[in-house]
């Protein structure tokens, strides 16, 4: 079955990882799956003329039901969707992509979420079958850079110092853009450091809003011990995790944050902000932190340094809950089901 996959394939984002690991397994199953990225097309009668091309697709998949599912509201082929963060908190708001968003339900054969909890808002807000929305937590599959230098990131990021054998860093790991507010925890984290200036906190993502990627950077640059480094490949990035004391999650938003999972995969303490999104990952002083405040963060951080019986329970039980919850297997088998529904 040759199959369009439609999603946002921003460089090294969650959106494009998720994407390329639900190409991969389709394609497991013997199907041909050609993702293509939302910015490419300006309307949905493109993407139209493109299935019609020969050989002709078959079927389609997309991530975002109001980014990428609009844009297959004319094709004449049957398609499936996956629920974005950004679709349910977000997009609902506006009258107008909550239409488009049920006319896409409306015309799917099946819709994915990832959590029971986008499942329920997503039946609130929205006019759909409910049997048409299937729960799949993202599949989880981590992959360490074996070349990678933790001295040679810590410098490359700016940190120095004698004494970088015991900085203890504390990473944000985010796309540059104001529904991850990566800035929520800087002056309480820099007050911090000065009194402690063993811990550091470096912001680790890809530039996706340039104008507020401008902001973060004179900001950081200003903040004592917080630190902006550049983007770096998803096996590095997963090197840099599992080399940090813990994790860190200050969105205003979330789906299902891949770090936090790939934290706990790689057994690295995770500090969440308590939203919606995180609580359905985080079960608070079992496998990680949830905090409401820069000030709680920084109090649930301190006892996190002084308490290893605490640190080493966090991390015993998010490894537990990723290989339950989140198995790469059960994933593939969810989509390639799902996909065979297309025919």
């Amino acid at each position: 079955m040759k199959l369009l996959f439609l999603a946002c394939l921003s460089p090294k984002t969650g959106n494009c990882t998720t994407a390329k690991r639900i190409r991969a397994h389709i394609e497991s199953a013997g199907h041909k799956c050609e993702l293509r990225d939302v910015a490419d097309f300006k309307s949905s009668a493109e993407v139209a003329s493109l299935v019609k091309q020969k050989p002709p697709f078959e079927g389609a998949i997309a991530i975002h039901l109001y980014k990428a599912g609009r844009l297959l509201l004319d094709i004449q082929v049957p398609f499936g969707v996956v629920f974005g963060g950004t679709d349910i908190n977000e997009d609902v708001k506006v009258e107008q992509k909550r239409a488009v968003m049920e006319q896409v339900l409306l015309q799917a054969r099946f819709a994915v979420a990832f959590t029971h909890k986008l499942k329920e808002e997503a039946e609130v807000y929205l006019v759909s079958p409910s049997n048409k929305i299937y729960i799949q937590p993202q599949g989880v599959q981590t992959q360490v850079a074996t070349s990678f230098r933790w001295c040679e990131f810590l410098k490359s990021s700016g940190v120095s110092g004698e004494d970088m054998g015991e900085t203890r860093v504390f990473l944000l790991v985010c796309g540059l853009r104001r529904v991850k507010d990566p800035l929520y925890l800087l002056k309480a984290f820099s007050d911090w450091h000065t009194e402690n200036p063993l811990v550091v906190l470096i912001i680790i993502g890809p530039k996706i809003d340039p104008l507020f990627t401008k902001e973060v950077e004179a900001i950081t640059k200003r903040s004592a011990g917080v630190y902006l480094a550049q983007e770096r490949s998803q096996e590095e990035l997963h090197a840099a995790i599992r080399k940090s004391f813990a994790l860190v999650n200050s969105s205003l938003s979330e789906g299902m944050s891949a770090a936090i999972l790939e934290a706990m995969d790689l057994e690295v303490p995770v500090v969440a902000r308590d939203i919606p999104g995180n609580r359905a990952l985080v079960q608070h002083e079992v496998n990680g932190l949830l905090y409401s405040s820069p000030q709680e963060f920084v109090s649930m951080s301190k006892r996190l340094l002084e308490d290893r019986e605490l640190r080493d329970g966090l991390v015993k039980n998010g490894k537990h809950y990723v290989r339950k919850h989140h198995s790469l297997d059960h994933e593939r088998k969810a989509y390639q089901k799902l996909v065979d529904s297309l025919h």
